[in-house]
């Protein structure tokens, strides 16, 4: 697979950058939707399947974990993972593994729409968040932090001071901790909707 720094700009860069000529790509796939098609559906078959053998939210939680660290090393790839009309074999299987798994956990239909859109919302943006960031933790995020507050009175912006000093500058802050309580809210929640759903 092309390197994952790569944005395939059109078949004569691909071309170029593996020092072939276009229409040898084109001998091996029709266009570049194909390429998007077949990298994307890579990308997918990195991600750890929720498994079977564990309850319905450590199943989930796995997953979840799994798929931040492939976009970590993919992050061109959130933005693409759900726009495909020929979605590949991995793509479809994840989908269909994951739809199991709430379904195994006694969600509706209707509440199994819900909770895959919002936990994979959380998701997507979570990891676009998370590489966009100059800095997320350690001596990169505080001296981040200070340089911030350096052009901000603290008297205007006493909310973000307070927030800043008392928490982003504590040792041990790393803005990637806020994923797993992220997800643990949002699966509570869920939680909660399938007891609701089961009250008569």
């Amino acid at each position: 697979m092309p390197d994952s720094r790569f944005r395939i700009a059109s078949i004569r860069k691909l071309a170029e950058t593996l020092d072939a000529k276009p229409m040898t790509i084109y001998h091996y796939v029709p266009s570049k939707d194909a390429i998007l098609d077949g990298m994307i559906d890579h990308v997918f078959a990195e991600i750890e399947l929720p498994p079977t053998d564990q309850p319905w939210r450590d199943a989930i939680v796995v997953r979840c974990h799994s798929m931040r660290e492939v976009l970590a090393r993919h992050p061109w790839a959130a933005p693409l993972m759900e726009r495909r009309t020929t979605p590949g074999p991995a793509l479809l299987r994840h989908h269909d593994v994951v739809l199991g798994c709430f379904r195994r956990a006694g969600l509706s239909l209707g509440l199994v729409g819900h909770a895959y859109a919002v936990v994979d919302a959380f998701l997507y943006v979570f990891a676009i968040q998370e590489a966009s960031l100059p800095a997320t933790a350690g001596d990169d995020m505080a001296d981040l932090a200070g340089s911030i507050m350096e052009q901000m009175p603290p008297d205007l912006y006493p909310r973000l001071t307070e927030f800043t000093i008392g928490r982003v500058l504590q040792p041990g802050y790393d803005f990637g901790d806020e994923f797993g309580v992220g997800i643990n809210l949002i699966l509570d929640g869920l939680a909660r909707a399938v007891d609701d759903q089961r009250t008569p």
